[in-house]
């Protein structure tokens, strides 16, 4: 497995090894060894989720604030453009946002630490996304901020939508901007 940083050092990119034949493919998208020995520390997932969105659908930029979330993501169908805001006002990166395009082809895989905030917009006709998480959902706890704020500088990709519309759900719509939003200490 192949460990690249980002902009952000806290948020990785893993990229696995494909084994690859006329039958198929296998792929390991998580070792907890490899990944202790890039990363420096060991996850301790406890929930696992897997959405569904059509193209246009944009899901962010939530974050638990009592019970942060760590998040380990891929997409097994379709493509997405995820990103994650530093939330942690006592980091280096506050406020700075990292974009990566998931997608069933490049079958990367990225980590968001507890303390960042985290979306995805929808480029494929639709997308099956799988995510591991080390802290349980806790609604009272979830945060938003809102997915255009200009402090916060995200490059979504909303040219690459063909067209389709742009869709979000209420809470994005109404979410905060993040001089409004809680953040982390």
């Amino acid at each position: 497995m192949n460990i690249i940083p980002t902009s952000i050092p806290d948020v990785l990119i893993l990229e696995p090894k494909v084994f690859g034949d006329s039958r198929g493919f296998f792929i390991e998208s998580f070792n907890a060894r490899v990944f202790e020995k890039a990363a420096g520390f060991q996850p301790h997932f406890v929930q696992d989720n897997h959405s569904r969105s059509v193209r246009g659908v944009l899901r962010g930029l939530h974050y638990q604030i009592r019970n942060p979330q760590g998040k380990l993501l891929r997409v097994i169908g379709g493509e997405v453009y995820d990103v994650a805001v530093d939330m942690r006002r006592s980091s280096p990166t506050f406020k700075q946002a990292v974009g990566v395009l998931l997608s069933d082809e490049n079958k990367r895989v990225l980590w968001i630490p507890p303390g960042f905030a985290h979306g995805f917009l929808v480029l494929s006709e639709r997308v099956d996304f799988l995510y591991k998480t080390t802290a349980y959902y806790d609604a009272p706890s979830e945060r938003a901020v809102r997915w255009d704020d200009p402090a916060l500088n995200v490059a979504w990709p909303l040219e690459q939508l063909a067209g389709a519309a742009l869709i979000l759900s209420e809470k994005d719509k109404i979410a905060p901007t993040l001089d409004k939003a809680d953040t982390f200490d």
